[in-house]
């Protein structure tokens, strides 16, 4: 850190030279000092808040996330630790004095959302800080010059960035985790975080990917496979239960293909996790690429079929031409898919098979297309992601020969036209099932619960119920829901073995923190210990006039020490 001396102060006494009045002289000199009196400024106020401004940790942050779970999960990690340090996360982004905007890199149209975002908090005047895979993939895009990035393996450090990014500096990390040359998968899993939802932990178990497909820039940004080791991830699971979620996603860019770089696999994972799942409570998988389950099947049957965990497994296909998925550089051919959906379709009785569609992918023929509208007609997936092709930029297909945009809107058409066109809930009405309460519908009319295939049901909005178990007679059937009533004399289970955190409150914080009712303990990076005195942000607040004097005299003296 830059200093005003013209050399470096080495120690906290080197502030004092022997040319100095000694603490006598000083004491015997102030019988001469005669006290002037100093008019008060009306404005004292408002001077306070303005220099307290500059001190990090005083600040609202709005905090807006796009993409997957595993950003999402990334979004709850960042959030929390700053919420720890003292800073308070809002909802409203116009009262903030800095905008967190986690990207995703998957499509254009996130990204444009992205771009946005920043001129918008540029045109407030808000400081900014970006995190995501956006910046990670391509730090130096014109409009991202600047400003603070805080790297996706970086995310346990955000509170150093966003500290200075309030104080009008850029900074930058974008480096790996390593440990002994071996690259990790990412942040610690036991940091502070703060839940989307109370009720539902989301688990990163692994980082980057062992594929190359031509159309993702995620590669760019996550990297290749790095996994959390099993016991880690037991304990974040038992963790989360001690704090009342009754319900956890596995994410990852590719879960099928966990524990592949350190002597593991899937199914030995989940089977450790199972252990620690309450009753009543549910584990739900993310997306797995064929040729990773391929040779697990046998294995996620088993677990698939097991009564705490949803028999829903995502498994893109992308397309059913197995010329464009080797243009693609898929890895598995179209006959690999149809086993993975057959052989789980016969061993796991109603399970849930979701899968992605990418409509005009270069090189993508008439013939081609046909093929995959025949296997949405022959699998009439509950559950499909459709999605128009569109180029990233520095990936592989952005330099292949682009089918015409008429033609790319055309086939997504048909293909949503043909997905819409059937109703895969209609034969359950009638049936009794046991769902889970977890989430309230995007209309608030009514609580969203999921059966044991993870499909949503719409139960009434009862408090009583959220967070439980219960038993409904499903009366309608709608394309993406079916809708439950409480069966007469049953009586709602609680899965959770503890109270849910309040929405917002600060999960992963230390017991002895908690016994205190301390909610935002103050992590080492916020305090400054100067031999046994603790001086923290309150009494800087107190500083009033002084405060920003006695900020940077604080701040290099932080620097010096840690």
């Amino acid at each position: 850190m830059p200093s005003a001396c013209d050399s470096l102060i080495e120690d906290i006494e080197d502030m004092v030279s022997s040319n100095d009045p000694t603490p006598h002289e000083r004491q015997t000199a102030r019988k001469s000092i005669i006290p002037r009196s100093r008019k008060k400024k009306e404005n004292l106020s408002n001077e306070e808040l303005q220099a307290d401004s500059f001190i990090p940790g005083t600040q609202k942050i709005w905090m807006k996330t796009w993409g997957c779970s595993h950003n999402n999960s990334d979004g709850e990690y960042m959030a929390g630790q700053l919420a720890a340090s003292g800073y308070k996360m809002t909802d409203d982004p116009t009262e903030a004095d800095l905008w967190l905007l986690n990207s995703c890199t998957v499509k254009n149209p996130a990204e444009d959302h992205f771009r946005n975002s920043i001129k918008k908090a540029q045109e407030q005047q808000k400081k900014v800080v970006l995190a995501g895979c956006v910046p990670q993939a391509q730090p130096r895009m014109d409009y991202l010059k600047g400003l603070s990035i805080i790297g996706v393996q970086q995310i346990d450090r955000v509170v150093e960035v966003v500290d200075e990014a309030v104080k009008g500096h850029s900074v930058r990390l974008l480096g790996q985790k390593k440990d002994g040359g071996r690259r990790l998968g990412g942040a610690r899993l036991d940091l502070p975080k703060i839940r989307k939802n109370p009720l539902i932990e989301i688990i990163s178990i692994n980082t980057g990917c062992l594929n190359a497909c031509t159309y993702c820039k995620t590669k760019h940004a996550r990297g290749d496979l790095a996994s959390y080791p099993i016991e880690e991830l037991a304990e974040r699971a038992r963790q989360s239960f001690q704090e009342g979620v009754c319900e956890i996603w596995l994410t990852s860019e590719d879960t099928g293909a966990y524990g592949r770089d350190i002597g593991t696999d899937l199914p030995t994972l989940l089977w450790r996790l199972v252990e620690e799942i309450p009753e009543g409570a549910m584990l739900r998988l993310g997306m797995t690429n064929p040729p990773y389950i391929l040779e697990h099947l046998e294995e996620m049957a088993k677990i698939l079929n097991h009564p705490r965990v949803y028999a829903f497994l995502h498994v893109p296909v992308q397309s059913a031409s197995d010329s464009v998925l080797m243009d693609m550089k898929r890895e598995y051919c179209i006959d690999d898919f149809r086993r993975v959906v057959d052989f789980l379709s016969e061993r796991v009785p109603g399970i849930t098979i979701a899968t992605d569609i990418i409509c005009g992918f270069p090189g993508e023929t008439d013939e081609d297309f046909q093929e995959t509208v025949e296997l949405v007609k022959h699998y009439r997936f509950p559950s499909l992601f459709i999605n128009q092709f569109y180029p990233r930029p520095g990936t592989p297909a952005a330099k292949m020969e682009q089918v015409p945009a008429h033609v790319k809107k055309q086939r997504t058409k048909e293909l949503s036209q043909l997905f819409h066109s059937y109703n895969p809930y209609d034969h359950k009405v009638g049936e009794r099932q046991r769902v889970l309460v977890t989430e309230e519908s995007f209309d608030s009319q009514y609580y969203v619960a999921h059966n044991k295939f993870y499909e949503q049901v719409l139960v009434p909005k009862r408090t009583e119920f959220k967070g439980k178990m219960i038993e409904v007679d499903i009366y309608e059937a709608g394309k993406h829901f079916l809708k439950g009533q409480l069966v007469e004399d049953s009586k709602p289970f609680t899965p959770s073995i503890a109270a849910p955190l309040q929405k917002g409150e600060v999960s992963g914080l230390m017991k002895e923190d908690l016994a205190n009712g301390v909610q935002n303990p103050t992590p080492p990076s916020c305090a400054l210990l100067v031999g046994s005195c603790s001086v923290d942000r309150d009494l800087l607040k107190r500083l009033g006039l002084g405060l920003a004097l006695a900020a940077a005299i604080l701040a290099f003296i932080f620097e010096k020490l840690y």
